[in-house]
């Protein structure tokens, strides 16, 4: 940053959490009838941004979490589409990079790609930022991401990533997948739990390295201000316990995306209540799914 450069204090500053109440794109009854764009923009505040894929591009329709700090700014996920031309994902973020500097101009502004996990829906946009200059893109595998945040050395620290002034703490999560990673953002108390807690479908691979994690999160939400659990997906219709079928591209009924750390709580409770005998069970706003 050069002299003169304004800094934000995202330290020093607390901002009033607020709600999300966004009505999602949430995909068309046919592909005739898609009006939505490829990539739908909430601006949380002026620093923060939550973009969803348009379902008529792949129905899984992740949400990727966009945040700013005074040195760099970091993008969770990429999406569940490689092509530019079908998921412009690249063009859109450096659009929202181009209007931030604009209104907090800086030189040497540097993009980090992480992810939440390597599934395939969570990475398939990485190639679109391969060739960027002033751009860090993290693999999501096991042996990069744990190399990054040093999880590979202890996998219980809590690992910080500064983005200048806006720090990041980073948490190895497994049960869903080995490689899973949740992000806590004191700035605007987002938890980011990826596939591990959202309104939907928990896919758990690993049945007691998922209830290790829920203990975990529960345990360090303790000891945090914590505003909204954003997962990446909406799977579950407002009906208590009842899913939208795999490969849903219409979902109209959807609750919101933000869960809350009481829903922390309830799948640990649903989960003693399992026991060891892992089964699938459908709770108000999810539903367990042992997938070994």
């Amino acid at each position: 940053m050069g002299a003169g450069t304004s800094l934000i204090d995202f330290a020093g500053q607390v901002p009033q959490p607020h709600g999300l109440d966004v009505r999602w794109i949430h995909g068309s009854r046919s592909a005739k009838h898609n009006t939505d764009p490829d990539i739908q923009v909430h601006a949380y505040d002026e620093h923060t941004f939550i973009l969803r894929q348009n379902m008529a591009i792949d129905y899984e329709a992740p949400f990727l979490f966009l945040l700013f700090g005074n040195a760099r700014v970091v993008l969770i996920d990429t999406g569940a589409t490689a092509s530019a031309e079908f998921l412009p994902l690249r063009q859109v973020v450096d659009e929202l990079i181009a209007s931030w500097l604009a209104h907090h101009p800086r030189e040497g502004y540097h993009l980090l790609v992480l992810h939440t996990h390597p599934h395939g829906d969570h990475i398939a946009g990485d190639g679109q930022f391969t060739d960027r200059t002033d751009t860090t893109v993290v693999g999501a595998d096991l042996a990069s991401a744990w190399t990054y945040f040093g999880f590979g050395e202890n996998p219980d620290a809590v690992a910080q990533v500064d983005l200048g002034g806006r720090v990041l703490e980073c948490l190895a999560t497994p049960g869903h997948h080995e490689a899973a990673v949740t992000f806590y953002d004191p700035w605007t108390g987002f938890l980011l739990t990826g596939d591990t807690v959202y309104p939907g479908r928990l896919y758990i691979q690993d049945w007691q390295a998922f209830a290790r994690t829920i203990d975990r999160l529960i345990e360090f939400c303790d000891h945090r201000t914590v505003s909204h659990v954003l997962g990446c997906h909406i799977e579950m219709t407002r009906r208590p316990g009842v899913d939208y079928p795999v490969r849903t591209v219409y979902q109209p009924d959807e609750p919101p995306l933000q869960m809350t750390t009481g829903h922390l709580r309830e799948i640990r409770t649903a989960l003693k209540e399992i026991g060891d005998q892992p089964s699938r069970r459908a709770f108000p706003l999810f539903v367990l799914c042992p997938s070994a």
